[in-house]
């Protein structure tokens, strides 16, 4: 059943439908239009002079393209410390001073369980990911995108502190696990967050850029990491570079305060005049403004579509507060194709991680000293390319609209697929030639990784 879904993606020509043949009754939808009908002509409270006398009080005083910059500044910074944190334990797992701290991940002919012990450490972040990702089913819409960033970014200071301040193993695995999940809240609420307060004419671009501060932030923790190299006798060596995550989460966590909430959930949960306060300030312009009440009620329109359906108690969104809807919605059909939008979501972001690309951000330095190249140039080398994977994270912000989302998935699938394939045949042979061609598809299999597949999963969900 669920490869019905998938398979029409691979024929030529295929466009993406958004909405399918509806499976409810004549007697649903006939109900339906006549609560829509009866919500914009009984209740258009952008005809109000109340509703607008009570917007107008709302006013804000960051407005139009300065709102917008400092929601992609603190959204990209978001996504900047998710690349810090991904590629900071890159050079560290090799540290002189961290293995003296956690001798545990020293891998040695003696001690060759260590390796388990040396990817444990590393995993365990992504399992508190998953974990703060999932959380975000039930506290996201709750307390809201403002919130939840917050928070995520308050559980990332914690656990950036822990991990700072660790003098075993067994600290360390816990404070990666909290550090994780603050990330995870944050990585599944930032796209939301973006997307629902982005102009919809630069909304591709902004999230690709957004997408792009994650290599943005791996090159960081690099040039960071080799900049402390040298710094051998102390263990500022590691604690310095896991410690300035907390600068990123900060500007996070204060700067999110300053700006306004998502204008769906501020009509989700009641407060439309709100909402219709922050597409006004997101647009620059008045509330009386045509096409200000033409998003305003568009967004109403999506948000009571929602609400319709076999658990829907409410038909009017902008008065009441949001209820939860059943898990089980995710798994059905009809007119809103839940299921096929959840599977879309759940797969594209699932072989985002699975073509491997953490293989290489997480153990790029030891990656290149399997390479038989020193300790010194394999943490250039990991730098070099964790630049690189940053300026090419850029072709796809300036291509996002042009060529389109699916023909730049494809064609960074088919460019990883085939560096790997090289990457197999290379590894086998014992030669110079051989080692030096495979760093190179390194950084070849990030190029078309950035280009296809980074910003672009982000940005597909979202939408």
């Amino acid at each position: 059943m669920v490869l019905r879904y998938y398979i029409p993606l691979l024929t030529p020509g295929f466009r993406p439908q958004l909405l399918s043949p509806s499976t409810m009754s004549k007697a649903d939808i006939m109900t339906a239009e006549k609560t829509s009908q009866e919500t914009q002509l009984e209740e258009r409270q952008t005809d109000s002079p109340a509703f607008n006398a009570e917007v107008d009080a709302l006013r804000l005083p960051l407005r139009g393209r300065k709102l917008t910059a400092a929601i992609a500044f603190v959204t990209g910074t978001g996504f900047t410390l998710f690349g810090y944190d991904q590629g900071v334990m890159s050079s560290l797992l090799t540290a002189k001073q961290f293995e003296k701290t956690f001798p545990e991940v020293v891998v040695s002919p003696a001690h060759r369980n260590h390796a388990t012990l040396q990817s444990l450490l590393v995993a365990i972040y992504e399992l508190g990911c998953l974990a703060g990702a999932l959380s975000n089913l039930w506290v996201g819409d709750k307390l809201g995108r403002r919130r939840t960033i917050a928070l995520g970014g308050i559980i990332m200071i914690a656990g950036a502190i822990l991990q700072a301040a660790s003098f075993s193993y067994a600290q360390m695995l816990v404070a990666r696990v909290i550090t994780g999940f603050g990330n995870g809240l944050n990585t599944s609420t930032v796209p939301s967050y973006h997307a629902e307060c982005s102009p919809a004419a630069q909304r591709g671009r902004l999230i690709m850029i957004e997408g792009g501060l994650i290599t943005f932030g791996i090159m960081i923790s690099y040039w960071i990491d080799f900049a402390l190299f040298w710094a051998s006798d102390s263990s500022a060596q590691w604690r310095v570079p896991v410690a300035l995550q907390i600068i990123f989460a900060l500007i996070m966590v204060i700067a999110i305060g300053f700006l306004p909430e998502s204008p769906r959930w501020l009509l989700k949960a009641g407060r439309p005049a709100e909402a219709m306060a922050v597409i006004s300030a997101l647009e620059d312009k008045p509330p009386s403004d045509e096409k200000i009440k033409q998003t305003y009620e568009a967004i109403r329109e999506a948000v009571l579509l929602e609400e319709l359906g076999p658990t829907s108690g409410s038909r009017h969104p902008d008065k009441t507060q949001s209820k939860d809807v059943p898990l089980r919605e995710l798994f059905t059909g009809g007119r809103g194709q839940n299921f096929r939008r959840v599977s879309l979501g759940v797969v594209i972001q699932c072989f985002q991680q699975i073509t491997g690309i953490n293989i290489i951000t997480y153990y790029a330095t030891l990656l290149f000293e399997r390479l038989h190249i020193s300790d010194t140039n394999s943490r250039i080398i990991a730098a070099c390319n964790a630049t690189e994977y940053f300026m090419a994270s850029w072709i796809a912000v300036f291509f996002i609209e042009s060529i389109g989302r699916r023909k730049l998935m494809f064609f960074g699938a088919a460019g990883q697929s085939a560096s790997m394939v090289l990457l197999a045949v290379l590894g086998s042979l014992d030669h110079s030639a051989a080692r030096v061609i495979s760093a190179v598809l390194l950084f070849v299999f990030n190029s078309f990784f950035a280009v296809g597949w980074l910003g672009m999963t982000w940005l597909y969900v979202a939408r």
